[in-house]
């Protein structure tokens, strides 16, 4: 079977990142058929069969198939999404859609997150199509729009209306690959799970007014400051799901510290402590339901005092919790002002995870082993979102992975999800690109 080459997948990688399919969350944004048709173009000129779904004007997703020779077999979907985010421009040292190399790194928007990965898995099926090689189960490639604002677009949409084209036994996506441990046990960290998404806008209300006359004013901003204020302070207990100890065990710590981060009552205090470059926020975010409050938004006249102020808050939770828990959360979090504002949801998934006794797990680690043959893999959950829950809904073990650089640090990596100066080490493209390949070819024969 013909390796696919690193080199490929840095200029398809060029390529996406220069198309800018840039999703603010509107529907008109994005525009992901720009990248759908460069990966169309890439694909069947291999011979690979591909299909392109619509869900709103150039809200496109392809999906791309190769038939396996057994019905019997197991499927395996690699899914990789063709969407990023809004960028600063002004905290850039280089353009973030140029899509350049430098000092062996692709710089851009989506450079992580997760274009490199979306080139790789391309890479890997027209690879596989060109070699001629006919596999046992059936692969899919799906290059989805919308991953970025919630899924409505793409995935989501997906699986409500053409779930038999992405239904799949497993499935790979985004984010895994990171070198974490001791050089006497050496691990690297794959995806089995994420927190769940419970965005909130809350509404705080008030009396207009001019605003030459602020005295004893019934200001919607002044309440909502108080809110916010409220909601960045609050810090709820921790709580430990089943994959916590494995990732911590995975990290290679000294004893106390580890001792204090698998203890409930210790925890808070040890992150607490640990200086700004130690992984503290990730740590936090792990182990606690979180909220984040992140847009403000009201009437833009100076001069009126405002009788409506929203408040969007990202909330992720653990493991387990419901509806309900985030709900008394936002109770304890406002206090005596809760009463004050109303609550509106704007996204609600709960946590997912997959199991790790499967096919799949044991040929990630196969594939591991070839570039890293003392390395264990290690599982932990995320705690962002990705379109892994949507196929976990559709029955699908779902993992997030890759491979990457061993100099590329877990808190390097991490600050450059949705940060300025987005890139990716050639290193690391080829790495995953080979471990795609040894996957596939393992899982699927």
């Amino acid at each position: 079977m013909t390796e696919p080459r690193g080199d490929e997948t840095v200029e398809l990688l060029q390529t996406l990142i220069r198309n800018a399919c840039v999703n603010d969350g509107h529907v008109a944004s994005g525009q992901e058929i720009r990248n759908a048709d460069v990966l169309t173009t890439y694909l069947e000129g291999a011979g690979v069969e591909v299909q392109q779904y619509h869900a709103a004007p150039g809200r496109t997703s392809l999906v791309a198939r190769i038939e396996g020779t057994d019905p019997d077999a197991p499927s395996l979907c690699l899914n990789g999404h063709t969407d990023v985010v809004p960028i600063s421009p002004d905290g850039w040292d280089e353009d973030p859609f140029g899509g350049e190399v430098i000092n062996n790194e692709v710089w851009g928007r989506g450079a992580v997150d997760m274009l490199n990965l979306t080139a790789s898995m391309a890479v890997v099926t027209r690879a596989i199509a060109r070699s001629g090689t006919r596999l046992a189960g059936d692969l899919v490639f799906f290059a989805v729009a919308d991953e970025e604002a919630g899924s409505a677009y793409g995935a989501r949409w997906m699986g409500e209306h053409h779930p038999d084209v992405i239904t799949t036994d497993y499935l790979l996506t985004e984010n895994g690959g990171l070198h974490v441990g001791s050089e006497q046990d050496p691990a690297i960290t794959m995806v089995v799970g994420e927190k769940g998404i419970a965005w909130r806008r809350l509404r705080v209300r008030g009396t207009p007014g001019h605003g030459s006359r602020p005295y004893r004013s019934d200001n919607a901003v002044v309440k909502a400051a108080a809110v916010v204020q409220r909601i960045a302070e609050y810090n709820p207990s921790p709580s430990f799901h089943e994959y916590w100890r494995p990732q911590v065990d995975a990290m290679g710590l000294d004893p106390e510290l580890r001792a204090v981060l698998l203890d409930e009552g210790a925890i808070d205090e040890a992150l607490a402590t640990l200086p700004a470059s130690a992984p503290a926020g990730n740590w936090h975010a792990c182990t606690h339901t979180t909220f984040s409050p992140n847009v403000v938004t009201s009437q833009t006249k100076t001069n009126i005092i405002p009788d409506v102020v929203d408040i969007d808050v990202d909330i992720r939770t653990l493991p387990g919790e419901t509806h309900a828990d985030v709900e008394e959360h936002l109770r304890q979090a406002l206090g005596d002002i809760y009463d004050q504002v109303s609550v509106e949801v704007i996204l609600e998934e709960p946590s997912t995870q997959s199991r790790i006794d499967t096919p799949l797990w044991d040929s990630m680690q196969k594939a591991v082993a070839n570039p890293f043959p003392t390395s264990r893999i290690a599982p932990t959950i995320s705690v962002g979102f990705t379109d892994a829950r949507v196929h976990r809904d559709l029955g699908a073990v779902a993992y997030g992975a890759g491979l990457l650089s061993p100099t590329l640090t877990p808190a390097e990596f991490g600050s450059r999800f949705h940060g300025h100066n987005e890139r990716i080490d050639l290193e690391s493209l080829d790495l995953t690109t080979r471990f795609y390949h040894d996957v596939v070819r393992d899982l699927l024969g």
